[in-house]
């Protein structure tokens, strides 16, 4: 009798809970000309936001090298993935991937160009100004052996068409390679929420967690160029995109400002999701 009550209540237990803290972060790459807002000066304070929030995973952009390292360093309970833009090794900014090392085993990975040839890394791509990279992972999580798919790009400033095609290139690749499974997708888009690279998101049955998440908190806007930017001319460019096999259930702007100055000149972007 006792078995039989304990087989029923195994039963009756409802699927583990998996809880996701999503992140995408524009860190600012290493120039000298911020200055006091260069990133020597910065790196500590995107490390205590970083150890503060806890994401589970990170979407990343505009990482030098020497950003990438010190990253590496600082944030020594993740492990890193990504591939200078410029030649698919070392040079250029990446667009880093983040993920805790004792939540997650590393299923997969890769990286593709934004591009007409998206297994060239180096050229740009369509009428871009620079070349545009983008990194993925097929995660496992240890605890509920649930897989789920994670892509972290940067879409380009100047080129429109870089731009939608980019999103359009985006949606391709995460049917592809996800393949049905619970997806992903963060970024800086360089694009309004209104704007067509946005749109083809959303139109290929993307969610976007700002409108998704029943609890939001935090500006309308991500970018604000070291608080140069008036807050009515301020623009949100940073997105965190789910599959709809995620549930969103929290969503942020972090406008956190350290008395010392700034963590970059764009505002970190999470969600938390609910892993169905």
């Amino acid at each position: 009798m006792m078995v039989a009550a304990m087989m029923l209540t195994t039963a009756c237990r409802p699927e583990q809970d998996t809880r996701i803290d999503v992140m995408t972060f524009n860190i600012r790459l290493n120039t000298p000309s911020d200055s006091l807002n260069s990133w020597p000066y910065r790196v500590d304070n995107v490390s205590a936001m970083v150890r503060y929030y806890e994401p589970d995973v990170i979407g990343t952009q505009e990482v030098l090298p020497i950003q990438f390292a010190d990253l590496k360093k600082v944030l020594a309970d993740y492990t890193a993935l990504g591939v200078g833009r410029e030649d698919g090794k070392e040079k250029g900014e990446r667009c880093a991937l983040f993920y805790k090392t004792n939540r997650f085993e590393l299923i997969d990975n890769g990286d593709f160009a934004l591009s007409e040839n998206p297994d060239n890394i180096g050229p740009k791509g369509w009428d871009a100004a620079c070349p545009r990279v983008a990194t993925w992972a097929i995660l496992k999580d240890k605890d509920s052996g649930k897989q789920f798919f994670a892509l972290n790009t940067h879409l380009d400033h100047i080129g429109q068409v870089a731009r939608s095609e980019g999103a359009k290139l985006l949606v391709e690749r995460m049917k592809t390679i996800a393949n049905g499974m619970p997806a992903v997708l963060t970024g800086d888009f360089n694009s309004n929420p209104d704007s067509e690279p946005i749109q083809i998101l959303i139109g290929s049955d993307l969610q976007y967690t700002a409108q998704t998440s029943p609890v939001k908190y935090g500006p309308s806007w991500s970018f604000h160029d070291f608080g140069r930017r008036p807050i009515e001319k301020r623009s949100l460019i940073d997105y965190i995109f789910t599959s709809p096999n995620f549930q969103a259930l929290k969503y942020r702007v972090i406008a956190d400002k350290p008395d010392n100055g700034y963590i970059s000149d764009h505002c970190p972007v999470m969600s938390t999701l609910l892993l169905k």
